[in-house]
């Protein structure tokens, strides 16, 4: 076994990511004549990334897989350590070299379909980062390993769906993509956290080991973290409205991170946590009901889609849907085999897909039958079940309309109270006061309006401060305690301009993570 080579697989990807990056910035990868040279570095570093992982595969099947292999140490505080370590048993050094096989296919084909595109450099940039976070995912020995390159992964995604940065569609849809993807990492950070308070460690090994000992309540808490991080990786139900916003990427990043690896490594983090999942039957339980429903989903979505990129994208979705089924019943074994050729399969289908629509003719194929006869069904696939739509309905506009409440709270109330200007013309408190007491018109009675249940509550507490301002405070407190407030109001400010500063957020930040822990 080359364990001494093993750190260079994931790195050559992601050093020739960072020298097209600095090429792009100093002047010098730009422009066609450049492009050889890009597509050359970014191919050369994954095809040597795949020829360690081929000699790596080779010995392991002449004197056995090492499994766990310790490269070193990468953090240490106190009792906690974080390694670098490499999970190489045969389920892992397959899906290495399948991720690693891919990308240098979708690598190859990229060279001359994105010939003379404006964004060349910085296409095969993001595609070359894609590749370094896919195979640190599949070969990380520990969970925060495996999420660094989830992140890696993950924001090369976001790049790629921007590709058309001056489309606002575009970069609308990254961003949406991106949000949603974060809960799902919010998901993995937590059990990262519960692994290191009740396990104290990550490493995969030892994780399965002390999960077994783990009461069913804490072994259940550690489960849905990454559960929900999977299943957002992947697009399942209720986060599957963000993959059918990526196909506005190109048709190569389309094949490799939606069609063929990316959507995927939350099916291969599902199976490599199979001894940890066994000890939650609810969790089991909650990933056959999802996906069922997503392979449910996906296959009615995609009867009803006109062009074939899209048809594809929710085919996968339905498949997707499938290999989590199978994980929840068990058959972990099943959904490995069904990854693989799913990978395969479709990353052709998807690169195939240019070719197809060029040479084919005539209108798309027509909804079956059974469908068109059932219209309110035909409808609610047609436009996806709207999930998007219930999103913003259920998460986004309160949370909007809860923020403009807070923004009127404090710009109504709270600049009052500490004798701050409510706008650009506005006066203090105490000179409202005096002259609505004079028989000014003043904007003392002025709190805003709330909308929904917060912003109603918000509404009523600014009306009973303002009632306490005007025949409390103001009214017996003359100068002297206009300058107290605004005292106290200058020191707001500037304790608030502190926690604004990055190195003070930070500091609130490790408190908080602190506090929890």
């Amino acid at each position: 076994m080359l364990d001494g080579t093993l750190w260079l697989i994931p790195l050559l990807p992601l050093a020739a990511a960072a020298w097209v990056g600095v090429g792009i910035v100093g002047g010098w990868q730009r422009g066609e004549e450049a492009e050889s040279a890009t597509a050359g570095v970014v191919f050369w570093a994954t095809a040597l990334s795949l020829a360690l992982l081929v000699a790596n595969g080779a010995a392991a099947l002449w004197s056995g897989a090492p499994g766990q292999v310790v490269a070193g140490t990468w953090l240490g505080s106190g009792s906690y350590r974080v390694l670098v370590s490499f999970t190489l048993d045969g389920f892992g050094l397959s899906m290495a070299t399948l991720s690693a096989l891919l990308c240098l296919v979708t690598i190859r084909f990229s060279t001359a379909y994105m010939h003379r595109e404006t964004g060349f450099h910085r296409f095969f940039l993001a595609l070359s980062l894609f590749s370094a976070g896919m195979l640190l995912i599949v070969m990380a020995g520990n969970a925060a390993l495996a999420f660094v390159g989830w992140e890696l992964a993950g924001i090369s995604s976001y790049l790629l769906i921007a590709y058309a940065h001056d489309r606002p569609t575009a970069t609308r849809n990254a961003t949406r993509a991106f949000i949603t993807n974060r809960i799902g990492d919010g998901g993995f950070i937590i059990a990262i956290a519960f692994s290191f308070l009740w396990m104290g460690s990550v490493e995969w090994p030892v994780l399965f080991d002390e999960a077994s000992r783990l009461e069913t309540l804490r072994a259940g808490l550690v489960a849905s973290g990454f559960m929900l991080a999977a299943l957002a990786k992947s697009g399942q139900l209720p986060f599957s409205g963000w993959i059918g916003r990526a196909l506005e990427g190109p048709t190569p990043s389309s094949a490799v991170f939606y069609g063929a690896v990316m959507v995927h490594a939350g099916v291969y983090l599902v199976i490599r946590l199979e001894p940890l999942l066994s000890q939650v039957p609810l969790v089991m339980a909650m990933l056959v009901i999802l996906g069922a429903l997503t392979a449910l989903y996906g296959w009615l979505s995609g009867l009803t889609q006109s062009d074939a990129k899209s048809a594809l994208m929710f085919s996968t979705t339905a498949q997707v849907g499938l290999m989590f089924l199978e994980c929840g019943l068990g058959w972990f074994s099943l959904a490995a085999w069904h990854l693989a050729a799913h990978a395969v399969v479709r990353a052709y289908q998807f690169l195939h897909a240019p070719a197809l629509l060029h040479l084919a003719a005539g209108q798309a194929r027509p909804v079956p039958r059974w469908l068109s006869r059932r219209p309110r069904l035909f409808n609610a696939a047609l436009h996806r079940f709207w999930i998007d739509p219930v999103a913003d309905w259920l998460l986004v506009r309160p949370t909007r309309a809860l923020a403009q409440d807070v923004r009127d709270f404090d710009q109504k109330v709270v600049n009052r109270m500490v004798g701050l200007p409510t706008g650009a013309s506005a006066l203090s408190s105490l000179a409202q006061y005096e002259e609505k007491a004079a028989g000014g018109t003043g904007r003392g009675s002025d709190v805003g309006r709330g909308s929904g249940v917060a912003g109603r509550m918000l509404e009523w507490i600014a009306r009973k401060l303002h009632w306490f301002e005007e025949h409390l405070v103001l009214k017996g407190g003359g100068e002297g305690l206009k300058e107290g407030i605004e005292r106290i109001g200058r020191y707001a400010l500037l304790v608030e301009r502190l926690l604004s500063q990055p190195r003070y957020l930070l500091l609130l930040i490790m408190a908080t993570f602190a506090v929890i822990i």
